[in-house]
């Protein structure tokens, strides 16, 4: 009898810890891989952080925030970006930098000059619940100026990134200001 009371506390504990893991992963944070230079010099190939998923459920996206969204229809693959466009601005990119109502965006977040301007060719006029989204290693990403990846809106966004765990020797917080 004492042992299938220790055995029923056992699964019962073992069943309480995968629970709370299961809702903390749904609506609280969730671990991801960075895969690829985008988002190069703040966070490199194989960097894996926690993605914060309640903020946004109390505030909206600020200028500069590190997203995370899915890319493909399946929510298999995720992109990491910058905002850079937050809705009802007009972006354009010109001679390979960021305009944005008419100002140069003050940021050094991008490496070099963009080769590239993309659809941002052309002005891009945001919707309410429209953001645009660059990466740091801006010749080496595809973001927003991409037709294939376009303009982000808001309820697709999964978080902001929030920390770093791995590796070691770069572990803590992520700046985003």
């Amino acid at each position: 009898m004492k042992i299938m009371k220790e055995l029923f506390t056992w699964i019962l504990y073992i069943l309480i810890i995968i629970g709370l893991t299961i809702v903390i992963n749904m609506f609280v944070g969730q671990r991801t891989h960075v895969k690829g230079y985008s988002m190069e010099p703040t966070l490199h190939n194989n960097d894996n952080l926690i993605v914060d998923k309640i903020s946004y459920r109390f505030r909206e996206p600020s200028r500069f925030d590190i997203v995370v969204f899915p890319f493909d229809e399946t929510g298999q693959t995720y992109y990491i970006k910058r905002i850079i466009g937050l809705p009802g601005e007009l972006i354009q990119i010109i001679d390979g930098q960021v305009y944005i109502n008419g100002m140069v965006l003050a940021e050094d977040y991008g490496n070099d000059l963009m080769d590239s301007p993309g659809i941002a060719a052309q002005p891009i006029l945001l919707g309410e619940d429209e953001y645009f989204v660059l990466g740091d290693n801006r010749n080496r990403s595809s973001d927003s100026r991409d037709p294939h990846v376009g303009v982000q809106h808001r309820n697709d966004m999964l978080g902001r990134a929030f920390l770093r765990m791995w590796p070691l020797s770069d572990f803590g917080l992520i700046r985003h200001e």
